[in-house]
């Protein structure tokens, strides 16, 4: 591929990827293979020390059932009262989009000389590879996140050691319902040249 052609592609990549609520994902996802492409993208982003600070952790069809029963008591750690229809609708988060995986970081171990921030740049990469790589693919994707996160039972059930914080979901699929591409920033919002 011609260099100018690879150029051109990348960054209209880059300007086409917005983000997708799980709400607008639907069937089909990726196939086994276009997962792997998936995390292989990911392999891709920067590991200062080459200490793999970050995981994920993908949930098969099987595991959907107990992935939204943690929703659930997540919601009853916070609201002791919810109502059985505000149980249901957190458990049905669960089945929202054909690929549900979540990224994981571990902020502390034994390289003391690799800083949580920095950490937590590298899972950032490897996320944004896998938004992109999936665009590529032709499906929506988006990041979720909330207040189950740090819940007792989603630490339980991925089994999270000492030092390690689930940081968001990214969910995967077709795009049953576009939107508009929202107005991106311009580089002058936010670059400063000293």
């Amino acid at each position: 591929m011609d260099p100018l052609d690879t150029t051109a592609w990348t960054l209209e990549l880059l300007r086409k990827r917005q983000q997708v609520s799980p709400k607008r994902l639907t069937a089909p996802g990726p196939s086994p293979s276009q997962i792997r492409q998936l995390f292989d993208a990911a392999a891709q982003a920067p590991d200062h020390g080459l200490i793999l600070p970050w995981r994920f952790v993908q949930f098969s069809d099987a595991a959907r059932a107990d992935l939204g029963e943690a929703f659930a008591a997540a919601l009853v750690e916070r609201d002791p009262v919810a109502s059985a229809q505000q149980l249901q609708d957190a458990r049905d988060k669960a089945q929202r989009a054909p690929f549900v995986a979540v990224a994981i970081v571990r902020t502390h171990d034994d390289h003391l000389e690799i800083p949580p921030g920095e950490r937590i740049v590298s899972l950032g990469c490897a996320l944004q590879n896998i938004l992109l790589a999936a665009c590529a693919q032709g499906f929506g994707a988006g990041l979720v996140s909330g207040q189950a996160m740090d819940s007792h039972a989603l630490r339980r059930l991925l089994t999270l050691a000492h030092g390690e914080q689930a940081i968001c979901f990214i969910t995967i699929g077709t795009i049953k319902t576009s939107k508009a591409a929202r107005v991106r920033p311009d580089p002058d919002a936010f670059v400063t040249v000293l």
